[in-house]
């Protein structure tokens, strides 16, 4: 019989099942009676000498962060590095390929070096059928896990289909007809499908032609695999007006492509990105982006880390407003 098995039992999380082995008091008296009822039943006897030994060993936190050229990552690992410090705590962070499984680097992690918490910067629903191996606190920034009901995962995350569909809107009501779309790889993450859908969404309802195969060209989230996929984009759609980066960095090798072509931003092509990562009001011309309210999601996530790894609880999934920054990218048609 594990903490497990008593959850699953007496119908409460494993946060609160916690709770009530370690006589916290909040806890509602239902159900503390119902937990303890089960408890009696089946004559469960936590290890208290192995639960302490496993929180003197857990010394710090764990963050993975997807990919090492994100810069939208890189900002809110700072934040967060940041904030845990003020706060007294270690965090070791792990980098990982953006196409590799973070679920699989979290269980070895556990392993290795139990940590009192994980924090992964990006992630792939659809590694997290692994989930169940990790038992100490999770927070997934920028996707939402809210669907995958993990009792000890919470996650902070913008509605990139919403802000897409706002972003391909805008083009729109600019004028443009003849948009391209670069970056993402559909296939690894649910951020790229999420923006594709809803620029896809923004031109099926407005009634814009769109054409997937001239149209849209995946890349990674690099500035010069934005360029490649410029590249690409241009040749495939040569009458394009408005691109769509799935990312500001690839939104800035992408304009670095369009005026290597020689043609010129906004003049000829406008872009938009997404992030609203600081590159993006410094280069030329400044570009408009959607920008993620990245000190919200760092704070937020840490706070609620923090909390957690004292006092367990139900995980929360947590949308944080985006807002399109309009700058010098886009122009009237």
């Amino acid at each position: 019989m594990t903490i497990k098995d008593i959850a699953r039992l007496s119908g409460y999380g494993i946060g609160t099942v916690s709770r009530v082995l370690n006589n916290h008091s909040d806890v509602s008296d239902k159900a503390r009676k119902k937990i303890m009822g089960v408890i009696e039943e089946s004559n469960f006897q936590p290890n208290s000498n192995a639960r302490q030994l496993k929180r003197q060993a857990a010394s710090s936190l764990s963050i993975i962060v997807k990919g090492n050229q994100n810069m939208l990552f890189a900002d809110i690992l700072e934040k967060m590095q940041m904030l845990l410090s003020k706060n007294g705590e270690i965090a070791e962070v792990s980098y990982i390929d953006e196409d590799a499984n973070e679920v699989e680097c979290a269980l070895m992690l556990c392993r290795e070096r139990n940590p009192k918490g994980i924090i992964f910067l990006g992630g792939n629903l659809d590694y997290f059928d692994e989930f169940e191996g990790i038992d100490v606190p999770c927070i997934l920034v920028t996707n939402s896990a809210g669907s995958l009901n993990i009792s000890n995962l919470s996650s902070f995350y913008t509605d990139d289909e919403a802000a897409a569909y706002k972003v391909g809107s805008y083009f729109i009501k600019k004028g443009h007809k003849k948009i391209g779309v670069v970056g993402g790889i559909l296939s690894a993450t649910q951020i790229s499908s999420l923006r594709y859908a809803g620029c896809i969404r923004s031109f099926q309802e407005n009634n814009i032609p769109f054409d997937e195969k001239k149209g849209y060209v995946q890349c990674r989230f690099s500035m010069e695999d934005g360029y490649q996929a410029m590249k690409k984009l241009l040749k495939n759609m040569p009458d394009v007006t408005a691109v769509i980066a799935l990312s500001d960095t690839i939104a800035v090798g992408a304009m670095r492509a369009i005026c290597d072509a020689g043609k010129k931003v906004p003049d000829d092509i406008s872009v938009i990105g997404f992030d609203g990562i600081s590159l993006s009001n410094y280069c030329i011309p400044r570009l408009t982006t959607i920008k993620q309210d990245t000190e919200k999601m760092a704070r937020e996530g840490v706070e609620l880390m923090l909390r957690q790894i004292h006092y367990p609880d139900e995980g929360r999934d947590v949308s944080i407003p985006f807002k399109l920054l309009e700058r010098e990218s886009v122009r009237n048609l």
